[in-house]
């Protein structure tokens, strides 16, 4: 009970922060599933290769599982010596696969891959970038700065308990999770974001909506 209180205060606490959601840059939702045809029609050159590449590592069914996920990301992971990780566990990519799934298939189609794909590549660059000392991780004290560079501006309350969650004993971030916590990030405030229709930074959800958008992240 004193547990359950405790964290129902923390988040009293920052809700009553009053933190502006207008902050908050998430990326823009992927587009909806669109039949092979028309993208053979519609897309670009740039798109069709991408698209050959994801059907060469989503399979036959042409959808990622968080297994090949895991499998994808820590393949390409090995090859950069330079990104401290312990690599993208199945947990990790669980998490990803579930706020990205816009269809609620339990895997990734194509435009939901693509978009996941880069968004790791834009947080990868912001993620060097604030490793200053080379050690392949972020340090507690630049953490901060790198999450506003991503788009999320965070006050000190959401900041130590993404602090507490995500970084280790010394509150150091690495790669696997800075890119697991903003994938995360980006989708919940997409889904405020939807869910806010007046724009006025407040939403109301029944209980089911509620477990819907925590449950299945």
């Amino acid at each position: 009970m004193f547990a359950a209180k405790r964290f129902l205060s923390g988040l009293i606490d920052v809700v009553t922060n009053n933190i502006d959601p207008a902050m908050f840059v998430p990326s823009e939702p992927p587009p909806p599933r669109m039949p092979v045809q028309y993208a053979d029609q519609h897309e670009s050159d740039e798109e069709k290769q991408f698209r050959r590449v994801f059907q060469q590592l989503a399979g036959d069914d042409l959808e990622v599982s968080p297994t090949e996920l895991m499998s994808i990301l820590n393949r390409i992971i090995s090859k950069h010596g330079d990104l401290k990780t312990d690599g993208f566990s199945i947990e990790n990519c669980r998490s990803m696969v579930a706020v990205m799934d816009s269809d609620s298939t339990g895997k990734l189609g194509f435009h939901e891959f693509k978009h996941l794909w880069n968004n790791i590549k834009k947080w990868q660059g912001v993620y060097k970038s604030f490793d200053r000392d080379g050690s392949g991780l972020i340090g507690a004290d630049e953490l901060p700065s790198a999450f506003g560079a991503a788009g999320f501006p965070l006050n000190d309350q959401l900041f130590n308990m993404i602090i507490r969650r995500y970084s280790d004993e010394n509150g150091n971030m690495d790669f696997d999770n800075y890119i697991g916590c903003l994938v995360r990030l980006d989708a919940m405030c997409r889904a405020f974001k939807t869910l806010d229709k007046d724009n006025n930074g407040t939403i109301k959800v029944n209980v089911q909506e509620w477990l819907q958008l925590t449950m299945y992240s």
